[in-house]
């Protein structure tokens, strides 16, 4: 069996303690970070989003202890900085209009092109690579693996507030990201050949520099044999995320086995997947996706029951039970957004809801 090896993306949020709203960290968390993390610290284009990136990783084992060590790293420098660190898709209250940006060429370029599209950017999310060494292997695989984007982007929804409104969704990050060009459920290609065209066109007409700049919910990345997985919102708990990306990881696996026994699996068009991705953003896990195969609606929940049956006979060969089990947890108490909202309907404060994000984010690492 492949390995499907793992790599971790998350971005967070530098938080200032005494008015919760987002603070520059004016780029001293990641110099200093880069001392004992190297590449694995980076700053984004906002100077209050800081992002980690794991190692390669050969299972989902090594992908808990990776990413449990770099949140721990990233909580110990942001409090030598007087900051707080927290991890949702957006920032409760925080105004994008007053947020610094980041000095650097490429930011510079994308804000001259996109202007306050790039400035309003102010998102943070969840980046899981499958290793995939065979490119033809990765487009059958991402072709099929659309299907599921939704299912479990509403799992990692976690952003339901926007400068300090209660947005009445779920996931309020796709929708500001939904500004950028390129974005979104990708269309089907038929092989690699197809895809590079489509990348190569693009760069020889100017409209992108690189394959980089492609920012779709799934891409087979450019440069490394991976495929990347970029619809989630970054979850508050590090349980969270090993469940998500062990939830992916397991998509492809499963979808390459199908492949290797000469199988296929039904694909559906980006316009049908999208209505179920607008549905997740919107309800998260409490409302009703669409299974395109029977033509109905069908309760969020029971729809996960026939995803964790489809991915079963593969999970054990992964190593990866366990993380996957946690998704009955989340269905439990809920996601990111669901547990926000309710300290807002407890409270009535966003500060109140920011301390919340803050304390969970730390779960399972001090």
């Amino acid at each position: 069996m492949a390995t499907f090896t793992l790599g971790i993306e998350e971005e967070f949020q530098t938080i200032d303690p005494d008015t919760r709203n987002l603070r520059s960290h004016m780029s001293k968390l990641v110099e200093d970070g880069k001392i004992t993390l190297k590449e694995r610290v980076k700053a984004e284009m906002h100077q209050a989003v800081v992002e980690v990136g794991t190692n390669i990783c050969h299972n989902i084992q090594e992908a808990r202890e990776e990413v449990t060590y770099l949140r721990k790293m990233i909580l110990d420098l942001a409090a030598k900085q007087n900051l707080q660190v927290a991890a949702a898709g957006t920032h409760p209250f925080a105004d994008w209009v007053e947020q610094l940006i980041t000095p650097d060429p490429r930011y510079d370029e994308i804000i001259d092109e996109m202007r306050d599209v790039a400035r309003g950017n102010l998102i943070f999310g969840l980046h899981v690579h499958v290793g995939i060494e065979n490119r033809n292997e990765g487009i059958e695989i991402m072709n099929a693996v659309r299907y599921f984007l939704p299912h479990i982007y509403a799992l990692s929804t976690n952003s339901p507030f926007w400068c300090g409104r209660n947005t009445g969704f779920k996931s309020y990050r796709s929708k500001v990201f939904d500004k950028f060009p390129r974005t979104g459920i990708p269309d089907y290609f038929s092989s690699a050949a197809e895809y590079d065209e489509y990348v190569n066109l693009l760069v020889k007409t100017k409209c992108i520099d690189n394959g980089k700049k492609i920012w779709w919910d799934i891409r087979l990345h450019p440069f490394f044999n991976t495929i990347e997985f970029r619809m989630c919102d970054v979850p508050m708990r590090t349980d969270e995320t090993i469940c998500l990306a062990a939830i992916m990881q397991a998509l492809v696996a499963k979808i390459h086995k199908l492949h290797r026994m000469n199988l296929s699996f039904r694909p559906y068009h980006r316009m049908l997947i999208n209505e179920n991705k607008w549905r997740a953003a919107r309800y998260g896990i409490q409302g009703k996706l669409i299974d395109f195969g029977k033509q109905e609606e069908v309760e969020y929940k029971l729809l996960v029951v026939e995803l964790l049956e489809f991915i079963d006979d593969v999970v054990d060969e992964l190593g990866s039970r366990q993380e996957i089990e946690y998704i009955h947890q989340i269905l439990e108490m809920g996601t990111g957004a669901d547990r926000q909202l309710a300290v807002f309907e407890q409270t009535n404060d966003l500060k109140a809801v920011v301390d919340y994000i803050v304390s969970e984010t730390k779960i399972g690492i001090i």
